[in-house]
């Protein structure tokens, strides 16, 4: 597994790539054109101790949280199998700007990274090796070292991803204790009385 992250990746779109991406998708150019003007003529400024600068044109990127991304066709570029899920052959978790690389071995799972990271460089956008790191889920420890250009990336024995911690021994245990903690945790009384009025008379079958 590798768990990618971009640099600045709502910052770095190129929005002309984006427009040609969804009419390969074949979005209806009406809605195309609704979704341009909410970029055309964006601007900003800068606000340093209260006061502002003047506003200035911003003619690449989205805005934070923004639910156009070119994720998908970027994935569909690393042309490499994945690994097997029942009847499925999964390459790749996307979720916003968070992607995991999935292989079944370290010579696939380095031709998936260079193909995406070739694809990321050509649609504007770059990977952080300084925070992207590799696992391998096996009970034994194997060494997986991939690179990015020359930058090798770290190799880590757990890695929370969507809020569920991963372990490369592939246990859960850690994970499930941390939930029922928390359960526990937000179970516990917080000392306050709670007094219901409630009409029994409503309720015979309760004292038949």
């Amino acid at each position: 597994m590798c768990f990618v992250d971009l640099e600045k990746a709502f910052d770095r779109v190129p929005r002309g790539v984006l427009w040609g991406v969804l009419r390969e998708y074949g979005v209806p150019g009406p809605l195309i054109r609704a979704v341009r003007s909410l970029y055309d003529r964006c601007q900003s400024l800068v606000r340093i101790a209260g006061s502002k600068s003047h506003s200035f044109p911003v003619g690449v990127g989205l805005r934070q949280g923004c639910p156009l991304s070119l994720m998908d066709r970027i994935s569909r570029c690393h042309g490499v199998e994945g690994v097997r899920f029942g009847d499925l052959r999964i390459g790749s978790l996307l979720f916003a700007d968070d992607v995991v690389l999935l292989a079944s071995s370290a010579r696939d799972l380095q031709r998936s990274l260079d193909r995406f990271a070739a694809a990321c460089e050509a649609a504007g956008m770059k990977i952080s090796t300084s925070k992207s790191e590799a696992m391998v889920l096996n009970r034994k420890k194997v060494e997986c070292l991939l690179r990015v250009k020359e930058e090798i990336l770290p190799q880590v024995e757990e890695f929370k991803y969507l809020g569920v911690l991963f372990m490369s021994e592939g246990r859960m245990e850690q994970e499930i204790n941390r939930r029922i903690h928390s359960g526990e945790e937000r179970a516990e009384p917080k000392g306050e009385a709670l007094d219901l009025l409630v009409d029994l008379r409503f309720y015979p079958h309760l004292w038949s």
